[in-house]
C-alpha cells in the first residue's frame, strides 16, 4: 500500500510539470527546454528560504516568481531576439545551472531541521497519508486555477495565440506578450514541482532538474493520446488526464524498479516508454 501511495505522492508532485508542459508545449506549440532549470530553481530557492527559517507565505510566492522569471525571459530572448524557442529554452536553462549553483553556494542543500508544507500542516496522523491529502488539495487548487484562467478572455487569447497567430494578431492582440506571459506561467507551475519535490524529498540538489522535461513530455503525451481516444474536447477533464498522465507515468517507472531492471537503465526505460507512447496513434492509423 505505501509504495502505490508513494508512487501516488511522486506522481502529484510532477502534475504542476505537466500542467507547464501541456501550456507550453499544447497551447503555445512552444518547446520550452527552460523547464529543467526553473524546476531546480523552485527546489533551490525553496530549500534557501527553508532553511533561513522563512514563512511558507514567502517561500511558495517566491518560487513561482522565480519560474516565471525564467520563462518570461526565455518568452523575451524568443520573441524580441527572434530566437528559435528551442534555443532559447537552451540557453536560459544552460544559465540556470549557474545561477543554481551560485545561490546554494554547493551541489546539495539537506533541509535539515526545517519545518516544511507536510509536517507544518497535520491533517490524518499516518505522515504518508497527511502528504498525500496535503498535495492532492494543493494540486487541485492549482489545477482549478489553471482551468478557470484558461477559459477567461486572457485565456482564449492564449488559446488562440498558439492555435492561429496570424489570426488572433490581426484581432489585435499582442502575440509576443501572450508568449511571454504563457512561458512565464508554465515555468512558474514546473518551479512549484521543483517545490514540492525538495519538501518531498528533504533537500535540493543542483541536477535534480535533468530530465524533467521527459517527465513532463511524457505526462502530457499519455494525457494527449487518452484525449484523442475518447475524443474529449472539455478543457477541464483535459487538465484532469494531464494530472492522470503524471501519475500513471511514475508508476511505470516505479512497477519497472519494482520487478528487478536495474536502476542505472531508468532513463533509457523512459526514453522507450515515451517513443512507445508517442507512436501508439501512428501504430493505430497504419493499422487502420
Amino acid at each position: 500500500m505505501d509504495f502505490y501511495l508513494t508512487v501516488l505522492v511522486q506522481g502529484l508532485c510532477y502534475s504542476c510539470i505537466a500542467l507547464g508542459i501541456y501550456i507550453s508545449m499544447k497551447i503555445f506549440n512552444i518547446p520550452d527546454i527552460t523547464t529543467d532549470g526553473s524546476y531546480a530553481l523552485g527546489g533551490v530557492v525553496t530549500a534557501i528560504l527553508l532553511t533561513r527559517h522563512l514563512s511558507g507565505y514567502i517561500v511558495l510566492p517566491a518560487v513561482i516568481v522565480a519560474g516565471a522569471i525564467a520563462g518570461a525571459i526565455t518568452g523575451i530572448i524568443h520573441t524580441k531576439l527572434k530566437m528559435n524557442p528551442l534555443l532559447a529554452g537552451i540557453l536560459v536553462m544552460y544559465a540556470l545551472y549557474s545561477v543554481n549553483l551560485e545561490l546554494m553556494g554547493r551541489s546539495n542543500l539537506p533541509l535539515i531541521g526545517t519545518s516544511s508544507l507536510f509536517n507544518s500542516i497535520q491533517i490524518v496522523n499516518n505522515p504518508n497519508q497527511n502528504t498525500f491529502i496535503i498535495l492532492a488539495l494543493f494540486v487541485l487548487v492549482i489545477t482549478l486555477i489553471i482551468g478557470y484562467l484558461l477559459k477567461t478572455d486572457f485565456g482564449i487569447a492564449m488559446r488562440a495565440t498558439g492555435s492561429s497567430e496570424s489570426m488572433i494578431r490581426a484581432l489585435g492582440v499582442n502575440t509576443d506578450r501572450m508568449k511571454i506571459i504563457g512561458l512565464a506561467i508554465a515555468n512558474a507551475l514546473t518551479a512549484m514541482s521543483g517545490y514540492l519535490f525538495t519538501q518531498f524529498q528533504g533537500f535540493a540538489d543542483i541536477n535534480m532538474g535533468i530530465g524533467m522535461v521527459i517527465i513532463g513530455l511524457g505526462s502530457v503525451i499519455i494525457a494527449e493520446t487518452i484525449i484523442n481516444w475518447l475524443n474529449i474536447t472539455s478543457l477541464g477533464i483535459s487538465l484532469v488526464l494531464v494530472l492522470t498522465g503524471a501519475i500513471i507515468f511514475q508508476l511505470v517507472l516505479a512497477l519497472t524498479l519494482n520487478i528487478g531492471v536495474d536502476a542505472n537503465l531508468l532513463k533509457l526505460v523512459t526514453a522507450i516508454f515515451v517513443l512507445l507512447i508517442v507512436s501508439l496513434p501512428r501504430l493505430k492509423s497504419l493499422k487502420s
